[in-house]
């Protein structure tokens, strides 16, 4: 008898954390090395959140919650979607998880059976097939490549749709891409999904506030109110107040399936961290005056990356609408050598080489779903970013 689950043979471990820790190994070995892998911004959570943490800890609020939330803070959370997306939820249709990632796991836990099919677009944030797999489902990939500019198509979507989908997992702005999906082309999408009454949307918007070029974000039940009651809307406080580290997510959707994900949470993790909800209540509540600031900042990165990226021989990268990565091609480069022997066979190659020989870490394409590409988060200093972007053009110049 195996000592190991069959199940988790069924899933990889995380690339982009692999790559991250490898370029921290190489760090501590003393390499100059370059990260571009981490998705987190590179500031600090902003003050009055960080108070509001501090002052739960002296008042004392370090006992268990109700598991899926304080009152408190789904209230906030209720507000948001109120104000932000149009969207009126209950307390009771409000889930709260350690973070984005707890809570679409959480959904997939309580609803998947054996067979059941999840339409992904690729690319794809990696963990994606990987939870569906792990809750027994299926993973159904539809690629949305560079020529529809990273966005799914309403024909593709409708092809994938079977008699076994259970359910469709949208991202917008997307990670690996940010792509994001203006609300004429979500239109198109959930056009396709009300003809499908057996297919419900889960939709996360966790890169909601990351947006430029006044872009007007938009979500999938905000847009087609028939979709409402057989969608889970996805948020969080990671990526916009910069708290990736206090590891809180949300959800709004129907009572029935809120309720089970609160079932399932109950004999995991239970609550999420008591201190973080106290700080996740005022960054929802409080001051959002540093979200255009840092829309600004994250602008004028993409803008030096993609600028620098296009620069490179070989290397073609789009213009993203949002979030903090781009997700450019390198099909120029395939079945080239690099100035140090290595074969540049696929987009995995392409990234291996260029860490070893120029310090440059970034995750390959064949993580997301989709080659050959390569990621860049540009979560990180103008500094860096210009260095990274020389190191990168040095490695595509001497590739022959």
């Amino acid at each position: 008898m195996a000592f190991l689950s069959d199940t988790l043979s069924r899933v990889k471990p995380s690339p982009t954390i692999a790559v991250t820790t490898k370029a921290k190994e190489l760090k501590a070995a003393g390499r100059d090395v370059i990260g571009l892998g981490a998705g987190e911004p590179d500031f600090d959570t902003p003050d009055n959140i960080k108070q509001a943490g501090i002052r739960a800890i002296e008042e004392g609020q370090t006992k268990y919650t109700a598991v899926d939330g304080t009152p408190e803070l789904k209230q906030a959370i209720a507000a948001k979607f109120a104000r932000e997306n149009g969207l009126d939820y209950a307390q009771s249709q409000i889930t709260v998880g350690s973070g984005g990632k707890q809570v679409i796991y959480n959904a997939f836990m309580a609803t998947l059976n054996p067979g059941d099919e999840v339409i992904i677009p690729a690319p794809y944030w990696v963990s994606y097939p990987d939870m569906v797999l792990l809750a027994g489902g299926e993973p159904v990939i539809v690629e949305a490549g560079i020529d529809t500019g990273f966005k799914l198509t309403a024909d593709a979507l409708e092809a994938a749709i079977t008699p076994r989908t259970k359910w469709f997992l949208f991202n917008s702005p997307s990670n690996p891409t940010g792509a994001a999906y203006s609300a004429e082309e979500l239109k198109a999408l959930t056009d396709v999904l009300m003809r499908h009454p057996n297919v419900w949307v889960l939709s996360d918007d966790m890169y909601e506030h990351l947006v430029f070029d006044n872009f007007v974000f938009a979500t999938p039940a905000q847009v087609e109110p028939g979709l409402k009651d057989r969608t889970l809307t996805m948020n969080g406080v990671s990526k916009a107040y910069a708290m990736t580290g206090w590891r809180i997510g949300y959800a709004g959707g129907p009572e029935q399936l809120i309720k089970a994900m609160g079932k399932v949470q109950s004999q995991s993790t239970s609550n999420p961290c008591s201190i973080s909800q106290a700080a996740a209540v005022e960054a929802l509540n409080g001051t959002q005056e540093f979200i255009r600031p840092n829309q600004a900042l994250f602008k004028r990165r993409r803008d030096l990356v993609v600028a620098g990226l296009n620069a490179c021989p070989g290397i073609d990268c789009p213009v993203p609408e949002g979030a903090f990565y781009v997700y450019p091609s390198v099909a120029g480069c395939i079945g080239k050598t690099s100035a140090q022997g290595a074969e540049i066979a696929d987009d995995e190659a392409f990234a291996t080489a260029l860490l070893e020989e120029e310090g440059v870490a970034v995750v390959f394409g064949a993580a997301f779903g989709l080659s050959p590409h390569f990621r860049v988060s540009y979560a990180t200093s103008d500094e860096a970013l210009e260095e990274a972007c020389k190191r990168i053009k040095r490695f595509c110049e001497r590739l022959t």
